[in-house]
């Protein structure tokens, strides 16, 4: 599946303002059969988003249409726990192309920088700011410019730098995977091939 490139999105938010987010709670292990990144969305939080006959659990804020976005607002320590690429593949498959945290399990930010959705870490004073915008105004749109690594708070225009990976940085405006990458180096590779 094709990522997209990602240079700047603005959008509303949805939060989630929980701690130690782990990837089984983000995509529960029993949905971990398919081996395509599609259709991961239909269980993103399947256990927070339904109960145990399937009906929709209303209090959780996926199943809330007061909320929509592309960007999730999540609490600190997102995407503990095993190593799953499939939580990003859920999250990005649901429509998410950011996530914003105070901390990202490693592991996490680098499966999510290797299939398009950006890790913005910021610090725990801005995350609280941007929830508390969410709370006063759902309505309220952000803005992640990944060419100036800067997320903007667009009501107040409040903004924050995030680090990123140079070469992660790359491939998301290009919309590259690894292979991506490697195989558009393909006319410098056979130059330098050839000069030996």
């Amino acid at each position: 599946m094709p990522i997209d490139k990602f240079q700047t999105l603005i959008s509303r938010a949805v939060p989630l303002p929980i701690e130690n987010v782990d990837t089984d709670q983000i995509i529960p292990a029993r949905f971990l059969k398919a081996i395509e990144r599609k259709g991961f969305g239909d269980n993103l939080f399947r256990d927070w988003r339904y109960d145990s006959v399937n009906n929709p659990v209303k209090d959780f804020v996926l199943n809330n249409v007061t909320y929509e976005g592309k960007i999730l607002v999540a609490g600190e320590n997102f995407g503990s726990g095993s190593s799953r690429e499939h939580a990003a593949w859920a999250l990005y498959d649901y429509g998410f192309r950011v996530v914003v945290s105070s901390f990202f399990a490693d592991i996490f930010k680098n499966n999510a920088l290797n299939n398009g959705l950006l890790p913005v870490q910021i610090n725990a004073e801005f995350l609280s700011e941007i929830l508390k915008v969410i709370e006063n105004n759902p309505m309220a749109e952000f803005k992640a410019d990944l060419l100036e690594q800067q997320f903007t708070i667009l009501e107040s225009g409040s903004s924050i730098q995030f680090d990123i990976n140079p070469y992660k940085k790359e491939c998301l405006l290009k919309g590259y995977d690894d292979i991506d990458f490697l195989l558009s180096l393909r006319t410098k590779i056979q130059a330098f091939e050839e000069q030996e």
